[in-house]
């Protein structure tokens, strides 16, 4: 037999370029390091072997091309060789390819993806093996049934086939450059294949064409692995269809046997081997299947409870949240056991963000969680309900639940430490027993209303619940929804209590209070429902109101030819508001009524507030002409100099000064008890240029001390409760009609010495609030200022309406 033209070109071709591949395979194992390395070094041993299998194939072919069919003997022992070498050069491909980064996660991972590979292998080597034997006998004369080890190639090939595409869909790799590797190596595996299958009996055709498709394969795995790139990250637990195409293979293995029987033939050992592979292939690979489901489902199951803790957990402290603290409630509820709530609020932690920044609140906050921890018992519950207010739920009785509130005041009450220096907090504790309660959210409700008065009854303590507590909140809620159309419904009212002119005690003024009478919850005292106007934004227009209605009184009694003037009171929210200036001054213009015949009454209480902002709205008003008076003065917090600094008219003394247990009398001269304090004020308010007026005077006896003082007006019950403006006109009236009888000051005024001498007959002009005298730089009062009347009266106005007291009215501050 002669050789084929060209065979001897061809398998110099096919040998110079299995070798130039090999070498490039080489050269990148030595120098491509790190994770590829591995990878690099399978695919060049594999590559070794196929060049091998092919010299000694082509060698074989070369040798017994002369005399092909007397060589039966000498090319099936080089076909068995050529195919040992093929099928190892296949193995050890498929082990690179295994290796590539990102084709395989995990050996478990690689164990199931070998299994899926057998599995198509395994099905498409029995419909090889279908297609091969008898009857069918697709080769014909050129099947090799004189090489049995030929079957070795077989199973390389069909387990490169069935093994290099699942690994390229499964691979987390970039797969343009994997799926090219694995065409590679399937080229080489089915070339050493057929490059055996010819020799030991297709003939020199196949063996170069066997050969062509070898060194191709070479050629194509050396230009395709140095662009395998790294892998891209993979997506944790992905779970894939992996099992439909086992489908396919059982179908295809099932036709197959089917049209074996059906031709005639019959199953031969080989036959029941390839369908017992694939049948333990699937039995494995389904067994771990339900085992990664079950891993999968068990930690899904763990994630779960993971996730659920976390949305039981505060993330900043590590303590139970809102819903830790129902659920741990709950729990309580249903089991029966006796248990005690503690809700905790940290006093001015809001400062703390304000002035130190929101890192150090947070810092705190964490600590505070772990006082917490620190001092809770086994089966306590604490948790952060949001903010800075957290909670303790613990199985105890009242009694010891009291004892673990005050460690927990003590404990929280203690300095932080900060980088910028401590952080001093204190804390209030509301407590509530689950004692009959029904639910626990309604257990959260009373530790959260015994929380609340803990606050309003002066923070940094523990208040225990109490059923009153609701019946307060229940009408609290009612007068803040009432008051809102309050004004709408015309149900406030004003009522004026007259300031006096001392000794006379003749009215002069009258300050507007405020009176709410509601048709069904009746007459809503001021100290109720003008906070609440406070907490609710409601005071501005509760002030407009009050404002409005005085200047309209104020300009009726001046139009009937009354000589009075009338005060009211601004709280400090009404006093910021840019537009306060703006409404008093349409009030005035509005009804006309002279700016020096309106008092606007600030509590001293005011002052701790912005002292820079205070005196920049107070000089604003007093532009409009209007007075301006501080009340209470002697109550709050106002200082000697912030007096010297404020834009003020007129001091109204506070009770408390007023209500002295006994008057003084003079230790070096004769003369008539006084009010120290009062005198001191007097003194004081003379000295910087101001008129004073005692508040709360109810007594005689505080009558005399205060006009034994020198003072000359005065508010109290001495002079008269908040009544009616008709009530008010008639007292004017009383007063200035040409036969009045001068009002007598009490006995006690009298046997004290003091001037009471009646007012000349006729209408005397009443006295007005008084400017406050300009200070030169050296402070000194102007001399020029002492010719403005002394007898002249400022007013002052309590827009917190109270009883008959006018100090003791509830301050909208």
């Amino acid at each position: 037999m002669h050789l084929p033209p060209g065979l001897a070109v061809g398998a110099a071709l096919s040998w110079l370029v299995a070798a130039s591949a090999t070498v490039l395979l080489t050269v990148g194992a030595r120098r491509r390091p790190g994770v590829h390395r591995p990878a690099l070094v399978l695919v060049a041993v594999a590559a070794g072997l196929a060049l091998v299998s092919l010299l000694a194939g082509l060698g074989a072919a070369l040798d017994a091309a002369g005399h092909w069919g007397h060589e039966q003997g000498m090319r099936t022992g080089w076909a068995t060789a050529v195919a040992v070498g093929a099928a190892a050069s296949g193995l050890t491909f498929l082990a690179g390819l295994l290796r590539v980064p990102g084709v395989v996660a995990s050996p478990a991972a690689t164990v199931r993806l070998v299994l899926d590979g057998l599995i198509m292998a395994a099905a498409l080597w029995s419909v090889g093996w279908v297609l091969v034997s008898e009857p069918t006998r697709l080769l014909g004369d050129a099947t090799p049934v004189a090489c049995t080890p030929i079957l070795l190639a077989t199973v390389s090939a069909a387990l490169a086939v069935g093994l290099g595409p699942i690994a390229v869909c499964r691979a987390a790799a970039p797969r343009p450059p994997l799926a090219a590797l694995a065409a590679g190596i399937t080229a080489v595996t089915c070339g050493g294949l057929v490059l055996a299958g010819g020799l030991c009996q297709a003939g020199p055709g196949a063996v170069l064409t066997g050969a062509g498709l070898l060194a191709a394969g070479l050629l194509g795995v050396a230009l395709s692995i140095p662009r395998v790139g790294r892998p891209r990250r993979a997506e944790p637990d992905r779970i894939d269809r992996d099992g439909d195409y086992t489908v396919l293979a059982v179908v295809a293995m099932t036709a197959a046997a089917m049209y074996h029987l059906l031709e005639g033939g019959r199953f031969t050992a080989l036959s029941i081997l390839g369908s017992a592979v694939e049948g333990f292939a699937l039995v494995a690979r389904q067994s771990l299947t339900l085992r990664d489901m079950r891993g999968y489902a068990g930690r899904l199951a763990e994630r779960e409870a993971h996730f659920r803790e976390l949305a039981h957990t505060d993330a900043l402290t590590g303590l139970a949240n809102r819903r830790g603290l129902l659920r741990a409630l709950h729990g309580c509820a249903e089991t029966g056991a006796a248990c005690v709530l503690l809700t905790l609020d940290l006093d001015g932690f809001k400062h703390v963000n304000d002035v130190r920044g929101h890192e150090a609140g947070d810092a705190v906050l964490a600590e505070v969680g772990r006082r917490l921890r620190a001092c809770l018992r086994p089966g306590d519950v604490a948790a952060r309900l949001g903010g800075d207010e957290f909670a303790v739920l613990m199985p105890a009785t009242p009694v010891e639940a009291d004892r673990v509130a005050e460690r927990l005041l003590g404990v929280l009450g203690q300095a932080y430490d900060q980088v910028d220096g401590p952080v001093f907090l204190s804390v209030s504790i509301g407590v509530a027993g689950c004692g009959g309660v029904p639910d626990a959210e309604l257990l959260l409700r009373h530790a959260d209303l015994a929380l609340r008065y803990a606050k309003q009854r002066g923070k940094n303590r523990i208040e225990r619940y109490d059923a009153a507590y609701e019946q307060l909140l229940r009408r609290r809620t009612t007068l803040e929804h009432e008051l809102r159309g309050a004004i709408e419904r015309d149900e406030l009212r004003l009522a004026f209590q007259p300031v006096a002119s001392l000794p006379s005690v003749r009215p002069v003024g009258a300050e507007a209070l405020l009176r709410w009478h509601h048709p069904e919850l009746g007459n809503v005292r001021p100290d109720e429902f003008i906070p609440l106007a406070e907490e609710c934004g409601m005071i501005a227009k509760l002030g407009a109101w009050v404002l409005n209605q005085a200047c309209q009184q104020l300009s009726r009694w001046l139009a009937d030819g009354h000589d009075v003037w009338v005060s009211v009171n601004v709280s400090p929210r009404e006093l910021h508001a840019p537009e306060y200036v703006v409404l008093v001054a349409e009030a005035l213009r509005a009804h006309r009524v002279p700016p020096q015949r309106l008092v606007l009454e600030v509590t001293e209480h005011a002052v701790a507030t912005d002292l820079d902002e205070l005196i920049r709205r107070l000089t604003a008003l007093r532009l409009t002409g209007v007075r301006i008076a501080l009340d209470d003065f002697g109550a709050g917090y106002s200082s000697l100099g912030q007096l010297r600094r404020l834009p003020i008219d007129i001091l109204k003394i506070d009770h408390s000064l007023v209500a002295e247990h006994e008057p003084v009398r003079p230790v070096d001269r004769d003369g008539p008890a006084f009010a120290p304090m009062v005198d001191i004020v007097m003194r004081l308010g003379h000295q910087l240029g101001l008129e004073v007026i005692a508040e709360g005077v109810t007594t005689p006896t505080e009558l005399a001390a205060v006009v034994a003082a020198g003072c000359r007006f005065g508010q109290g019950a001495a002079f008269g409760w908040g009544v009616p403006a008709e009530h008010l006109e008639a007292m004017l009236e009383a007063a200035t009609s040409p036969g009045a009888r001068p009002a007598s000051a009490p006995p006690a005024a009298r046997s004290a010495g003091a001037d009471v001498r009646p007012p000349a007959t006729g209408v005397r002009p009443t006295a007005l609030p008084v400017p406050r005298r300009q200070q030169g730089a050296s402070g000194q009062v102007d001399p020029g200022a002492e010719g403005a009347s002394r007898d002249d009266a400022p007013t002052p106005v309590n827009q917190h309406v109270g009883s008959v007291d006018s100090s003791r009215e509830m301050r909208q501050a």
